[in-house]
């Protein structure tokens, strides 16, 4: 692809290069990060390569991101992954680069990069980036493999939503190669303390089911609090309540210190026009929003329910066409 040779050209051309991700970092995100910085410290070892934003606790096992000054930007170039839009970058300094590559797999809501790879059919930005690294014929090892693969595990619910593809697996089975141990990593992400499991139970115990198919959890600060989680942890309990039949979209509403976020995900509507509506946005099956207030829970439940209710006469129409 040719928009490969313009990133490499700019890689090339610049001493510094600094790679961002954004505000509550996911798998992906961190995994993109690092896999990326590693593959260009083994390619170019001559140039100083940085990943910098915030952790993720529940993958820290692939590493440490960069704490960096201000004037590490001078004449740097900034590469920003898995991030639509720039308020959403975590570090603000991105904007401090000379230049600014992006690369991404959502719907686009800000072209923010002088060169931008955004693939939106991907299921995780990681094989954006390990495509494009095999498309330039670099190198790649298992300090590559390792958050890279992580990322795509993470970000595909392990292999389980629509968006992966065949060539998502043979990207997988390629980054094996590299002696990526599977049981390791899953034993990484699967293992949780006691008291995330008991916050799990609180979940269960307390979501709500619309009469139209839309389930909800409510989690304030002080949920979060007794249950004494990290809101990380809490937010990321958001598919517990996803097998539920009738019910095909789901949300985990958690007050955060300084806003209300809403992780919205769906085995059937799309959903990020609603995110949309809530100043959010993601993908089709997976977004996140947020609203103003406990006061406005109740209109984005009715919100909600509106899309689930399209969704499914739609389908009861279908059906009957295809009886006929």
């Amino acid at each position: 692809m040719q928009i490969y040779s313009q990133i490499l050209n700019k890689i090339k051309e610049y001493e510094t290069i600094i790679i961002h991700g954004h505000v509550r970092p996911d798998g992906d995100c961190i995994g993109s990060q690092l896999g990326l910085r590693e593959a260009l410290r083994i390619n170019f070892p001559e140039k100083k390569i940085y990943a910098v934003g915030p952790k993720a606790m529940y993958v820290a096992f692939l590493g440490d991101l960069d704490e960096i000054s201000d004037d590490t930007y001078n004449n740097a170039l900034a590469i920003c992954v898995d991030c639509a839009n720039s308020e959403r970058l975590a570090d603000q300094r991105f904007k401090l680069a000379k230049e600014i590559i992006k690369i991404d797999h959502h719907i686009p809501v800000d072209n923010y990069g002088d060169i931008e790879l955004v693939e939106e059919e991907k299921p995780a930005c990681a094989q954006i980036i390990f495509e494009m690294l095999e498309g330039l014929n670099l190198k790649i090892n298992k300090d590559v493999a390792i958050p890279l693969y992580t990322a795509i595990v993470t970000d595909t619910g392990r292999y389980r939503f629509d968006s992966v593809t065949s060539e998502t697996f043979i990207v997988a089975a390629k980054l094996l190669e590299y002696g990526v141990n599977i049981a390791e990593i899953d034993n990484y992400l699967s293992v949780e303390s006691l008291d995330v499991l008991k916050f799990k139970g609180y979940v269960l115990s307390h979501f709500k089911l619309t009469k139209a198919g839309f389930a909800y959890i409510k989690i304030t600060k002080e949920i979060v609090e007794k249950y004494g989680i990290s809101y990380e942890d809490a937010a990321n309990q958001v598919n517990v309540i996803s097998t539920i039949p009738g019910y095909p979209v789901w949300a985990l509403i958690i007050e955060h210190p300084a806003e209300i976020r809403v992780r919205l995900r769906s085995r059937g509507p799309d959903i990020d026009k609603l995110a949309n509506q809530y100043g959010g946005g993601g993908h089709a099956k997976a977004s996140g929003c947020k609203i103003d207030s406990w006061d406005d829970l109740n209109k984005f439940v009715k919100d909600a329910n509106k899309v689930v209710k399209k969704y499914k006469k739609d389908q009861e129409k279908n059906k009957s066409t295809f009886i006929k």
